[in-house]
């Protein structure tokens, strides 16, 4: 059998003359007076090839089997294309029907299908332009992550799923049990007794892959860790999923300035690395971006289209200002004195929300933005604290049309400091012996930070809901798929 030509290798390469053999999906069929030209996908470019086909060339019974979402073995002859937008197409010789897909039940016919509609048929819906776009250019950040860190000499280490700590203290996990839901055994006051359980413990899933990460930073150095995590929020936003994808590199010897470098350092080289390799895929999100901007009221609609905003980020150096120098601004500044702001900016230490965050990058510097030094109360546990007693070492990182893209810290080395911290916030002491452990051995200035992939990818491609970011969302009700 003749070896397998993949589409976006014959639009690369261009060899008019050549004899090839594709397999793949229909797009469309067209039929003409003389000759049908069928669009044919295989998922490796977004771009289609078009196959001709001679009229009776092939028996009818074949032709009529040919339909949009069938899949074809197509042998033939490449020659140079007449019709416009195209160099080259295929002349057909051998066609073999591999799998019919009935038009009466086939959803995906060629028309504009709405997100809604195509989360409902999450397993087609990736030979979708838009969804096998987006899932390129994913699968390009997930190599480019890894390549990165690679070359800087990070250790990419795997971290638990299954947990017995909460890394952020959000207490909204989901639990792991074999116990029986229905009689569950109890122990002396009238409690589940975890420690008949499949751990002897109660344990959950994982919200981040940090805590861990940090006891292998303190051996090797730099690591990086790139993982699944959970949190049982009952949110059905559209920046919300209860399983998602996180990127957490941890680094010994590292100091605040130095996490926000790396910070700034990792995200301008995923989407310079995205800009090379992306190319195709982004020119049709970008059209998308921008024929759906369109729809929206004036005032929505977004000053930069999208790879006008990856380009924001990749050309400018981040701007660093500190949380109290950050209120300064949103405080004086006109729409929170007109009230503009959903959530006003009065007092030190609130909580910034995405519409300050964005103030900022948008409206007043103009260029991504880093906010360090943030007050301890709205700030984790494990965060190193300020010597003015009020804020601790954090920093986020801000992107146009987001907010905030990456959150992290130093981390707090010193054992009696931490401990004093995880006693005021009540967080039990010892589910975190272990951690706490660590900084009585050879501890160090370290730091880290965090990188939500999906929020990411949804940057990178411009999609408005990230449940259209990851191949199977789950969500509050909806574990489908």
């Amino acid at each position: 059998m003749a070896q397998r030509t993949k589409i976006l290798t014959l639009l690369r390469e261009k060899s008019v003359g050549a004899q090839v053999v594709l397999m793949g999906w229909v797009r469309t069929k067209r039929e003409g007076k003389n000759v049908t030209f069928i669009n044919l996908n295989d998922g490796s470019t977004i771009k289609n090839i078009q196959i001709v086909v001679e009229s009776g060339q092939f028996e009818d019974s074949l032709m009529a089997g040919i339909t949009t979402g069938a899949s074809l073995r197509v042998s033939g002859t490449i020659i140079q294309s007449e019709g416009a937008g195209q160099d080259i197409e295929v002349t057909a010789s051998q066609i073999e029907l591999l799998g019919a897909a009935d038009p009466e039940q086939f959803p995906l016919q060629p028309k504009r299908h709405s997100l809604e509609f195509l989360r409902e048929i999450a397993h087609l819906r990736p030979r979708t332009n838009t969804f096998s776009a987006v899932l390129r250019v994913r699968h390009a950040m997930i190599f480019a992550v890894h390549d990165f860190f690679n070359k800087k000499g990070f250790v990419n280490i795997h971290t638990p799923i299954i947990t017995g700590s909460d890394a952020e203290g959000a207490g909204e996990m989901f639990r792991v049990t074999t116990l029986d839901p229905k009689s569950p055994p109890l122990n002396e006051d009238g409690e589940v007794d975890y420690k008949e359980d499949f751990f002897g413990k109660e344990t959950n899933l994982t919200v981040s892959g940090q805590l861990e990460g940090e006891l292998a930073a303190s051996a090797l150095s730099e690591i990086y860790t790139f993982g699944p995590t959970f949190r049982a929020e009952n949110s059905n936003t559209t920046r919300h999923l209860a399983e998602f994808w996180m990127m957490e590199p941890e680094m010994a010897f590292y100091d605040l300035n130095d996490n926000m470098d790396l910070a700034e350092e990792l995200l301008k080289a995923l989407i310079k690395y995205g800009l090379e390799n992306c190319q195709d895929d982004l020119e049709f999100l970008n059209k998308r971006a921008l024929d759906e901007d369109k729809q929206k009221p004036q005032h929505e609609r977004s000053e930069l289209s999208l790879i006008e905003k990856l380009q924001f980020v990749t050309d400018n150096d981040f701007e660093r200002i500190t949380y109290t120098e950050a209120f300064d601004i949103l405080r004086n500044s006109k729409p929170n004195k007109k009230k503009k702001f959903q959530f006003p900016v009065d007092e030190w230490g609130v909580d910034l929300q995405s519409e300050h965050e964005r103030f900022l990058v948008e409206k007043h510097f103009k260029k991504p933005v880093i906010i360090y030094d943030y007050p301890a109360k709205i700030k984790a546990f494990y965060m190193r604290q300020n010597e003015d007693g009020k804020t601790v070492g954090a920093m986020d990182v801000l992107f146009p049309g987001i907010g905030e893209i990456v959150g992290g810290s130093q981390r707090e080395e010193r054992y009696d400091k931490l401990l004093s911290r995880v006693k005021e916030l009540g967080i039990h002491e010892e589910s975190l012996w272990w951690y706490l452990e660590i900084r009585k051995f050879g501890s160090v200035p370290h730091s880290g930070f965090g990188l939500g992939f999906e929020r990411f990818v949804q940057f990178m491609t411009g999609m408005n809901n990230i449940r259209d970011v990851i191949p199977f969302p789950r969500t509050p009700g909806s574990a489908e798929f």
